[in-house]
């Protein structure tokens, strides 16, 4: 009977120091660089602790571990309308990063999911108020102003929001083929816009040339000249050989004295 007894409190004992000793090993736990522990005595707040090796007392000690490393959020595309009334689907991604670990578990139950929620509220409510030609041309003061609320929102939770930056907007197929037409018709006014301009500099140098041409009576000649040594460089069957205006006023003279004759 006592060695029996003996054996029952052997075992036990044996039983009872394993739990021990696992209870002493998870006492100890070790903490990345990146990391912190947000330490708990019987359910109160106790520190802060980490990087490196923590002691905790058994039992009575619970640790909350979280990262304080970048974490980009991926916003979930939104659907909203503009203020010039243009429907259109949003998303875009977050980067932030805990920078007070005992608000961030503290205040907010789960960080992560309250950050997400800032976000996409945040983000519906900037973009509707924005006009289409904003959301596509001024993104960075539409990415300014959503980092900056959302930073506002979740500053008491000890997160920082770094940056927040638009990805993609998701335009109708009607606007997007009437914002092709509208391009089309730009293109196409800027071409009519600088062929006119071309002409008119064109017929501004003509005038001077003629202007030039007019004064020396003997130029005009020596271009005639110089348009047919460039006519002849060609080797055309045809020469077109142009009559002096002298010529022609010559006859449009003895004309008009014939006519003075027989009236």
């Amino acid at each position: 009977m006592t060695e029996a007894f003996v054996s029952v409190i052997f075992v036990l004992g044996g039983f009872f120091g394993f739990i021990l000793l696992i209870i002493l090993i998870r006492s100890f736990r070790t903490l990345n660089e990146y990391e912190r522990g947000v330490i708990f005595r019987l359910g109160k707040f106790v520190a802060v602790k980490g990087p490196g090796l923590i002691i905790l007392v058994p039992i009575i000690d619970k640790m909350v571990k979280l990262s304080l490393r970048t974490i980009a959020m991926d916003v979930p595309s939104q659907d909203i309308i503009t203020k010039d009334n243009v429907s259109v689907k949003v998303n875009a991604v977050v980067y932030f990063r805990v920078v007070d670990p005992n608000r961030a578990i503290i205040q907010v139950e789960d960080y992560m999911y309250a950050t997400s929620l800032i976000s996409q509220t945040t983000l519906r409510t900037v973009t509707g108020q924005a006009e289409l030609d904003s959301l596509l041309s001024h993104r960075e003061m539409i990415n300014t102003k959503l980092k900056d609320l959302i930073d506002l929102e979740t500053e008491p939770w000890g997160i920082k929001v770094l940056s927040v930056s638009l990805k993609n907007v998701d335009l109708p197929a009607e606007m997007i083929r009437a914002m092709s037409r509208q391009a089309e018709a730009e293109r196409d006014k800027r071409a009519k816009i600088i062929n006119s301009e071309g002409e008119f500099m064109s017929a501004q140098k003509l005038a001077e040339a003629a202007e030039i041409l007019g004064k020396h009576d003997n130029a005009l000649q020596l271009r005639y000249l110089q348009v047919m040594t460039e006519i002849a460089a060609e080797k055309n069957s045809t020469l077109i050989v142009p009559l002096p205006m002298e010529i022609m006023n010559y006859f449009k003279k003895v004309t008009d004295s014939l006519d003075k004759n027989k009236s």
